[in-house]
């Protein structure tokens, strides 16, 4: 099987499904899905979090630090200050210096605040932290916070937890297109080919938690999501076929030999 790392901010990545840590039944099943997807990368909610708990009850003694990486994220922060406080507790706990910067715009939508997004992103790099924001499917803003200074641009597939799937394919290609640091394309992926259509318009990677953890079995919705970002991966750089509006015989009438003459 082909495999092809990608780099964010100077670190290798041989997987490209990042999962969350939140919604599992337990710990122990939110471990075995980590292990099917075969992730190198979890977020983790640091507002949702208790950092101090130790043993069997905190979640991040079910995170294995040797082969997984932590990404802490600024979930359910709506001002840009209370995301940059979050960041920096983060690192001073010890978790990362890098951030999944989330700045919500509405509380209903979970739509990203995009500039309050830039502030924070703008801030949080002039501090030395990783920035990954996550953002509309937008190719205006995801290029300004590439400029701003993010190491990858996060636009969403679909509302956070939808489960709708890419809602708007050109845009995504167009964001890839223009982009000069990885696209992980964020929220609304609802099963395997939502997966698979997000890598074959080029994204680098997918980031999902609600597909893995809602589903009726999360460890092996986790294995099908592995296989699918694969799957999608390989056709993007397989390159698929132009898509025509009439059919197109897969066997050409140019240079068949003339059936004979039938006897009488």
């Amino acid at each position: 099987m082909i495999t092809d790392s990608f780099q964010i901010a100077g670190r290798t990545f041989s997987s490209r499904l990042v999962v969350g840590t939140g919604k599992y039944s337990s710990h122990a099943v939110m471990q075995a899905a980590h292990l099917a997807s075969g992730t190198e990368m979890v977020t983790v909610a640091v507002r949702r979090v208790d950092l101090a708990a130790k043993g069997e009850g905190a979640l991040l003694s079910w995170i294995d630090r040797t082969t997984i990486f932590l990404l802490p994220n600024t979930a359910a922060c709506y001002t840009a200050d209370d995301a940059i406080r979050t960041a920096r507790l983060a690192r001073e706990a010890g978790l990362s210096n890098w951030i999944k910067l989330e700045v919500i715009g509405d509380e209903r939508t979970l739509f990203p605040d995009t500039e309050a997004l830039l502030v924070a992103t703008r801030a949080l790099v002039k501090e030395g932290f990783v920035v990954l924001p996550y953002t509309n499917d937008d190719p205006v803003a995801c290029r300004k916070l590439e400029d701003a200074g993010a190491a990858a641009v996060m636009p969403l597939g679909a509302p956070i937890g939808s489960g709708l799937g890419i809602q708007n394919p050109n845009n995504l290609s167009i964001i890839k297109e223009q982009a000069r640091v990885p696209v992980i394309v964020d929220a609304g992926v609802g099963t395997a080919s939502d997966a698979a259509v997000a890598m074959e318009l080029g994204a680098d990677a997918v980031l999902m938690n609600s597909a893995i953890a809602g589903a009726q079995d999360p460890v092996r919705m986790a294995e099908a999501m592995k296989h699918a970002v694969l799957a999608g991966r390989m056709a993007f750089l397989a390159g698929r076929i132009a898509k025509r509006r009439y059919a197109s015989a897969s066997s050409p009438a140019e240079g068949l030999i003339a059936p004979p003459t039938a006897r009488r």
